[in-house]
């Protein structure tokens, strides 16, 4: 969002509009100006007093739950606590002696599900809402004619198969990025590939070639969403809403530019589809370096703007680097968070940024304002501490009634606003802006022991002037020895700080300069063979060996929630973070839309304690529904897969971190592959975790047993037993409705089925209904009076 007259003109209006019922009020006779006529009154005069109020007001700030909302629901949840803690008492004093391991089984059952939900509760004791003011942040930071003074920020995609992540997809994803409402020159994009494939690179040539096109086209007409797959696909009427005379014509022709856009896309798949026995070649003839992508050299290519090979002409567009770091055999390149954290190094290098924006390669930037929500946080002087902003992840691709619960509106609506009245939400993978400063492992308190006005003094004694480059000349031999001589001078002056931060950030100078500084200052003074050289080092499979990457530093490695224990440790540091959902959805993304996809990511006897039970369960839920404004359609998805991932996923991370932890075993899924000639509807029922299905199709076919020998039991004992069994079919029935979605994926997938989930679960259920015969535990068993203690009496 630009700072133009268009602000100021609905300014001056409500300015008018607000004197004008000033004057009658107090009933003066001073002539009102009218609307027509402010063209002639000094605007700057008019608008100096607004500006000056506007600066001072708070970029951001929190709006509670109204009390007629929270309030009740807080009541709902002492409510059901107390009734829950009654409920338990009642359990553990009424043991089924009968019974006795299946009741403490249950009654262990009830415990684990009651301080499960006990934990849920806690965060959603203060939910807040967040509103931020982008107008604000422009009058304050991005006034027209003025340097702009917005941070800088540097966007992160990784990307790791082209053929299996489509090239389509990726390019839309930079797209969305390079069009975002924000001055060019503060934002750089840097794509990871981890697959090392020069069909990536070749992608990310054509989709920079075609943003010449898409970007201004972007800007003038101000398109929503700025990804050209999602807004050509858009079943509404653009020319109703868009008031340009030429917007009709240079739609239809920027469509057909786009389509040709794609057909080069789909051209380069088809000619990379085939690896050629002696590997890939580059343009000089020289081989590929990623032929083999488990072993190759690091790479690294500034693709577009800032010095890009495109010249001047690119400059009104933001910068774009590919980066494959180096792989070799017997190195632990820990997957994601690796290529996360060496484009931290390479960014660090070349821009610098303030902040970091990472995205998944799926995942497309749906609000071009999306910056200037997120600069609202943390360019607020009021928010000091604030680590990292985290948006929403929202999908699309999902079926009308979204079967899966692949939204999760639950988790995105209710949990993360409830976290967010207290320390701040989760990192959740995608969609987060860092403060680079936090992620680097500084706590809020940190003082720059070295100021920036050294970086200003060697400005000054620099010969040429090379501000806004990232590059000097690479025969500029002075600014670069000047800068050596600093380094040097500062690592006498400071010994331990120096000798600290190597130990952090490893052996590169230049790295470790920019730690001083939130901008590429430094960089402006080392020639492009300097940064270069630094940046292929950083990219180096042995960079972090000895370091505190991935230990203190940047993304934590070592598991597979890597993303979450990210952000836990700048909140260990004391860090806060902010939950920003604007009213148009930040980001949008593919849905995993399997149900294998959607997993990797509980009868007793009637009492009025259950019953109470029952009844505050659906009353909390009723109230949570009305202050989150989430549907009963999402609430009831959710709670299906709450209890298929409760059964499965969950159940089975709980005993592979047990064996993780006791037994130092790694246990892994074997996977079904995914085949491309597949049906889209059935693909929606696939799954592919072995390990995941055996016991939900377990307690699916007791459950059905449990209702065939229900049956069984009415038709032979007639209708008088059918008071006792309607509990019973009942609770069986429930249990089914909520593992409906995963019966439907067995049913649709039945020939695909893995033997061994369905030996697995015949056995067990087998077992559990022959144990369930033999104890028998509704059954009261009266063996009669001991004859030799009552004698002839008896």
């Amino acid at each position: 969002m630009s700072f133009n007259s268009s602000i100021w003109e609905e300014r001056l209006c409500q300015w008018r509009l607000a004197r004008e019922r000033l004057l009658r009020r107090t009933g003066s006779q001073e002539e009102i100006p009218d609307p027509s006529d402010l063209g002639s009154v000094d605007e700057m005069e008019l608008r100096q007093p607004e500006m000056d109020n506007e600066s001072r007001q708070f970029l951001s700030r929190k709006v509670p739950i109204p009390p007629s909302m929270i309030y009740p629901y807080r009541v709902s949840v002492i409510f059901r606590l107390v009734i829950l803690v009654f409920f338990l008492r009642y359990r553990l004093t009424h043991p089924v002696h009968n019974a006795y391991g299946l009741w403490l089984a249950s009654v262990f059952c009830e415990v684990w599900f009651s301080i499960s939900w006990i934990l849920d509760q806690l965060p959603k004791w203060q939910p807040v809402n967040r509103q931020t003011f982008p107008e604000r942040l422009c009058m304050r930071y991005n006034q027209p004619g003025k340097p702009s003074g917005l941070a800088s920020v540097d966007v992160f995609v990784s990307t790791a198969d082209p053929l299996k992540e489509s090239p389509i997809v990726i390019s839309n994803t930079i797209l969305s990025i390079l069009s975002v409402d924000y001055p060019a020159e503060k934002v750089s994009c840097y794509v990871s590939d981890e697959g090392a494939a020069r069909l990536t690179l070749e992608t990310l040539a054509l989709t920079c070639d075609f943003a010449r096109k898409w970007v201004p086209f972007c800007k003038k007409f101000q398109i929503e969403p700025p990804s050209p797959e999602s807004y050509f696909s858009q079943k509404v009427d653009h020319l109703k809403y868009n008031p340009y005379p030429t917007f009709s014509k240079e739609r239809r022709l920027m469509k057909r530019q786009y389509e040709d856009f794609k057909a080069q896309i789909n051209g380069l798949i088809t000619k990379f589809q085939d690896v050629p026995s002696e590997g890939w070649t580059m343009k000089d003839g020289t081989p590929w370096p990623g032929n083999d992508i488990k072993n190759h050299l690091g790479m690294m290519q500034i693709i577009m703007g800032h010095g890009g090979p495109h010249g001047s002409d690119t400059r009104a567009l933001p910068q774009v680097v590919y980066v494959s770091r180096e792989k070799r055999p017997g190195f632990h390149h820990n997957t994601k968070a690796g290529a996360m954290n060496a484009l931290v190094r390479v960014s660090a290098l070349l821009t610098n940024g303030t902040y970091i924006l990472n995205l998944d390669s799926d995942h497309y930037i749906n609000n071009s304002r999306t910056f200037l929500e997120a600069m609202c946080f943390l360019m607020d002087p009021s928010n000091q501490k604030i680590c990292f902003v985290q948006f929403p992840q929202r999908f699309e691709g999902v079926d009308a009634n979204d079967r899966y619960g692949n939204h999760n509106t639950i988790f995105y609506d209710i949990n993360l606003k409830g976290f967010d009245g207290i320390q701040g939400p989760f990192y959740l993978g995608t969609g987060c802006f860092f403060y680079r400063k936090a992620l680097c492992g500084y706590d809020p308190s940190f003082e720059q022991k070295i100021l920036n006005t050294r970086w200003l003094d060697l400005r000054m004694k620099s010969p040429s002037d090379n501000h806004g480059h990232y590059f000097s000349d690479a025969s500029d031999e002075s600014s670069s020895s000047l800068l050596i001589q600093e380094l040097n001078s500062l690592e006498r002056e400071f010994p331990s700080s120096f000798q600290s931060m190597k130990m952090c950030f490893g052996q590169a100078p230049l790295l470790i300069a920019s730690n001083f500084v939130d901008d590429d200052i430094f960089s402006s003074y080392a020639t492009s063979e300097e940064i270069l050289r630094a940046a292929i080092h950083v990219i180096s499979c042995d960079y972090e060996d000895k370091t505190a990457w991935g230990i203190e530093v940047g993304w934590i490695y070592g598991s597979q929630t890597g993303d979450v224990l990210t952000g836990l440790k700048m909140h260990a540091r004391g860090w806060r973070s902010v939950y920003c959902m604007p009213v148009r959805a930040a980001f949008r993304g593919s849905a995993p839309i399997n149900l294998s996809d959607r997993l990797t990511q509980i009868t007793y006897e009637a009492n009025i304690w259950f019953m109470l039970v029952v009844l505050s369960i659906f009353a909390h839920g009723f109230l949570e529904l009305r202050w989150s404004g989430v549907s009963l359609q999402e609430r009831w998805r959710n709670q299906q897969f709450w209890v298929i991932a409760g059964v499965s996923s969950h159940f089975f991370a709980i005993f592979q971190g047990l064996f993780k932890v006791m037994l130092g075993l790694n246990t892994r899924s074997s996977t079904l592959m995914k085949t491309h000639d597949e049906d889209s509807a059935v693909e929606f029922y696939k799954f592919k975790w072995t390990s995941l299905l055996i016991l939900p199709t377990t307690l699916i076919l007791i459950n059905l047993w449990a209702i065939v020998a229900m049956i069984f039991s009415i038709v032979v004992h007639g209708y008088g037993s059918f008071g006792p069994l309607f509990a019973k079919l009942f609770f069986s029935s429930f249990v089914i409705v909520h593992l409906y979605p995963f019966l439907k994926g067995l049913l649709v997938w039945k020939h695909n089925i893995p033997t061994v989930v369905i030996l697995w679960s015949l056995i067990l259920a087998s077992l559990f209904c022959l144990l369930w015969v033999r104890l028998d535990p509704f059954t009261t068993r009266f063996q009669g009076p001991d004859a030799e203690a009552c004698g002839y009496e008896c």
